[in-house]
């Protein structure tokens, strides 16, 4: 359980939110730790919190108040060289921490060893207090919040009147019980359905090579208490064959029924997982150069392109292969899409945000927000509402040239046939009349930094010299 401050946040953070949203992660944190005493729950769960820890002292607050684990992000960004400039959306970053831009990339100047010190740093206080406090292990302190003291804070002015007490009340235990967690959480991953999916592709999992692995295929229902089905039979695939996979579609898998959170996540090439049925958040998520196909059932009675085939956050940091959904989504689809072609037939708010690289194709309506923060990748959208496009985005919006025209034709295609839209089967009947109706999102550095790649190749220049021009044109874009 994460209790995360209103301290904390990504430098991408709109000032309303920094200024008006959450709350104090002290607040959070003591209220959690008194219900889950009161309720018997403490010894089943890992408390962790973040927002602005910066030192020792903080951890042994944090303890103190309930927490086993402490996250820490501001500040080893800042040791690793973040000088808070608050442009990460922008890929304007000018140490070359968020940011694509390869020329602002080769100004980062942190190191590992940095990291390193700091957290040495942070255990070293974190002991020293501790021996004060008369605790030989930071599991001795957890829980204790009577010996927070706060005399010298309340006494000041400002706070003249506030009563800590049940900020700091520790319940009373009963004999032998504990503070902090020691029952170990059974996930259930002997029960996962995954488990079943290895043993099916066995004859693709045991060849010798990539390029004699026999094909598989499968039929096999799902319900939505399966959960990430295909990570772990992707990281068999990762184990014995690395970053490159199979050839595609190795490992060829139905489902039937409606998928739980994180459907076909991490999927790398060479397995594709098929869904005839409907999923919830996350589908594709991390996808690795994967396909996921996303369907309604075939006895499904209703019209596909009105109705939501899957949940939010799809393909959240993809980083390549395909996804094709026969119908609506919701909000978050494609942020921070890397390398995945995804093609959906409708999507919520903030559509592709913070999108890197790929491409999406939107074949119905978009919610408002879309491509906020976007620094790179194409999106293709039907009927595209400027108005719904984030205000910085909407000088990206142009039209279709003759190789976006193939690759989108394409595109369509290839998802009429692998889901049986109607929709994708009406554009492609009529497709001169239907590419007049497409815009296209692409930010002008990317597409600065794209035309350069393609003249130097057409010219024949070498890697390096491709390289060069093409940071040449990320500066200049």
């Amino acid at each position: 359980m994460l209790i995360s401050g209103h301290d904390g946040g990504t430098g991408a953070s709109p000032l309303t939110s920094l200024k008006h949203a959450g709350g104090p992660w002290e607040l959070g944190l003591a209220e959690t730790q008194q219900t889950l005493l009161l309720n018997g729950l403490r010894d089943r769960i890992v408390v962790q919190t973040d927002g602005q820890l910066k030192t020792g002292r903080d951890v042994v607050i944090a303890a103190l108040l309930g927490a086993e684990e402490f996250g820490f992000a501001t500040a080893p960004l800042v040791v690793s060289g973040c000088v808070m400039m608050r442009v990460c959306h922008l890929d304007t970053c000018p140490v070359g921490i968020a940011t694509q831009n390869p020329v602002l990339r080769e100004r980062y100047s942190g190191q590992a060893e940095y990291v390193v010190n700091f957290f040495q740093f942070i255990a070293e206080e974190v002991r020293e207090l501790l021996a004060e406090l008369g605790f030989r292990t930071l599991d001795e302190a957890i829980g204790h919040a009577e010996l927070l003291d706060t005399g010298r804070a309340v006494q000041h002015w400002k706070a003249q009147g506030l009563d800590l007490g049940p900020l700091l009340y520790v319940p009373e235990l009963p004999e032998g019980a504990v503070r902090h967690q020691v029952v170990e959480q059974d996930h259930g991953l002997a029960k996962a359905l995954d488990n079943e999916l290895i043993k099916l592709a066995a004859d693709a999992l045991n060849a010798e090579s990539a390029e004699s692995a026999q094909p598989v295929r499968a039929q096999v229902a799902i319900r939505n208490i399966n959960r990430t089905v295909g990570t772990m039979l992707g990281h068999e695939v990762t184990r014995k064959f690395g970053g490159a996979g199979l050839p595609d579609d190795t490992i060829d898998i139905t489902f039937t029924g409606s998928a739980g959170q994180s459907f076909g996540a991490f999927a790398p090439r060479g397995v594709t997982l098929r869904l005839e049925g409907d999923a919830n958040d996350y589908v594709g998520k991390g996808l690795s150069g994967g396909r996921v196909i996303v369907r309604p059932d075939r006895g499904a009675d209703h019209l596909a392109e009105y109705s939501t085939i899957a949940g939010n956050t799809l393909a959240y940091g993809a980083t390549g292969g395909e996804m094709y959904l026969r119908g609506k989504v919701g909000e978050r689809f494609c942020v921070r899409n890397s390398g995945a072609t995804v093609v959906s037939e409708g999507v919520g708010d903030h559509g592709c945000e913070y999108m890197t690289g790929g491409r999406a194709v939107v074949l119905g309506p978009t919610g408002r927000n879309f491509a906020a923060g976007m620094s790179g990748g194409i999106a293709y959208v039907i009927d595209l509402d400027p108005d719904n496009v984030n205000v910085d985005l909407r000088d990206a919006v142009g039209e279709l040239d003759d190789t976006d025209k193939q690759w989108l034709h394409d595109a369509v295609r290839r998802h009429q046939e692998e889901t049986g839209s109607t929709v994708a089967a009406a554009l492609l009947a009529d497709w001169d009349r239907a590419l007049a109706r497409f815009g296209k999102i692409i930010p002008a550095t990317y597409q600065a930094v794209l035309a350069a790649k393609d003249a130097a190749e057409r010219a024949g220049l070498s890697e390096s010299a491709t390289h060069e021009k093409m940071m040449e044109a990320a500066t200049n874009g």
